[in-house]
């Protein structure tokens, strides 16, 4: 399932390629796809002709792009919402909208043109703008799932509990989507708060991995880069959060963001061809992995230092916990 490097790859994709054009047709090609649009194809299709694209935002794994739609009374479209809107939406008739993007474990963002075959598992198909400049940019926005655990919607945008922007993106406004309105910010949003984060890890009482991928607490964490920041940091999945001194927990923040940032400028971490940006070419972080995925192989610390030491495999919450147990020794304390 993508992570945060694969979802802001897609994001900067969408930036280049999107920002900025108007939806002019929409084709929902399998209503599988738009379920979480409880209003229903009509309503979906509705309220995307004519928007315009303003930006692409990230917060943690969540995708979406915010949209700019006035109808013949100048006011902006309702979109379904998860709660109903406030009574100054109400009086003043506009509400701001985003397209959400749920990849799933297969979605797909592709930008193609027009002339391009339908792909096998296409569900979702806008046609663009043109954009301006002088080159030729594809006229298609498609979304591909072939599990079909992804999605979009249409969905009202809320304010953000602190009054800062609602995540990553080019124009960066203090809005976040109602579903993505409870989850933390993720490690690399200017806006994350270590302080905030420490205080919560520290009250936690739980093992640090399972903390990291608590979204509530650090968006945006999943199984791979989680396995690879506590490496990288030097801590032990099952370290009790309760324990973690404060440089330890800088460390570990540290980590993740380094991590990261080199996932994103390998381009993500694909494992098969389910992952891929806009384009439709694959990450290669795979090849730099230090500890998932990689059962008795040599610790590269380690083995850099001249000693012998094997990555192990644990179970770990129906998944996966590669560590190396020399360098990331578990803790006698460690109950998770």
């Amino acid at each position: 399932m993508p992570e945060l490097p694969e979802v802001e790859v897609v994001r900067r994709g969408l930036v280049r390629w999107v920002r900025g054009r108007r939806i002019e047709a929409v084709d929902v090609l399998d209503p599988r796809s738009i379920r979480r649009h409880v209003l229903g194809t009509e309503d979906f299709v509705g309220n995307l002709i004519g928007a315009r694209v303003s930006d692409a935002v990230r917060r943690g794994k969540f995708l979406w792009l915010p949209l700019t739609h006035t109808d013949h009374d100048g006011g902006s479209r309702l979109a379904p919402s998860a709660e109903s809107p406030s009574p100054e939406d109400v009086a003043d008739g506009r509400r701001p909208v985003a397209l959400m993007a749920h990849l799933g474990m297969s979605g797909q963002l592709l930008v193609e043109g027009r002339t391009q075959p339908d792909e096998k598992h296409l569900k979702v198909r806008l046609r663009l703008s043109p954009a301006a400049g002088p080159h030729q940019v594809p006229e298609e926005l498609r979304f591909v799932d072939q599990r079909i655990f992804g999605g979009l919607f249409v969905t009202s945008m809320v304010a953000t509990a602190d009054g800062l922007p609602g995540g990553l993106g080019e124009n960066p406004v203090p809005l976040v989507p109602v579903e993505a309105a409870h989850i933390a910010r993720d490690p690399l949003d200017p806006a994350f708060s270590f302080e905030d984060f420490y205080g919560k890890l520290r009250a936690r009482r739980t093992g640090l991995k399972r903390a990291l991928l608590d979204q509530t607490l650090v968006s945006g964490v999943g199984n791979i880069y989680a396995d690879e920041s506590l490496w990288a940091a030097k801590l032990h999945y099952a370290r009790p959060t309760d324990t973690l001194r404060r440089a330890e927990a800088s460390r570990l923040i540290k980590s993740c963001r380094e991590v990261m940032t080199r996932a994103l400028e390998a381009g993500g971490t694909s494992f098969d061809s389910l992952y891929v940006n806009v384009n439709g070419a694959s990450g290669y972080f795979e090849r730099a992995l230090n500890a998932y995925g990689r059962e008795r192989e040599a610790c590269r610390r380690c083995s850099g230092n001249g000693l012998d030491s094997l990555i192990r495999r644990d179970t770990f919450m129906s998944r996966s916990s590669f560590t190396c147990p020399r360098c990331q020794p578990r803790p006698r304390n460690g109950r998770w």
